[in-house]
């Protein structure tokens, strides 16, 4: 495989992790919206209604920001490793690992170190549960 093919494949596979991530974030937000409906049929209570929807797209964006980090780790390393290119994906890694710590303590109330982490796809189960439950 010449070096051409290689890095063609390799921004391919950066664009598929990117268009996933983005195919997550709007199914995600009417999965979000379709728990809270179910929610709030359950038991009229526009707070929990609230709770759910915001814990369910809280955790789907998580998980957006995890896959768009691996398209830019893709993105960097295997198709243009310079040292401009890690010190700026070592930025945007930073900035998306402040992002997550901030959603999570937003969905979950207390700071990531304080619990046991939990990936954004746990946060959303978490919330179809607690949804179900209502």
């Amino acid at each position: 495989m010449d070096d051409s093919t290689y890095t063609d494949l390799m921004l391919r596979a950066a664009q598929f992790f990117e268009m996933a991530a983005a195919v997550i974030l709007i199914v995600g937000l009417f999965f979000s919206f379709a728990l809270a409906i179910r929610t709030y049929l359950r038991t009229k209570d526009g707070g929990a209604t609230y709770r759910i929807l915001r814990q369910s797209f809280g955790g789907v964006i998580l998980l957006g920001l995890e896959i768009l980090v691996a398209g830019d780790l893709i993105r960097t390393v295997a198709v243009s490793p310079t040292i401009e290119n890690v010190i700026v994906l070592g930025i945007i890694v930073l900035i998306r690992t402040f992002l997550s710590f901030s959603l999570e303590i937003e969905i979950e109330g207390v700071p990531p170190w304080r619990r046991g982490l939990v990936s954004g796809a746990t946060v959303v189960r978490n919330a179809a549960q607690a949804s179900a439950s209502q």
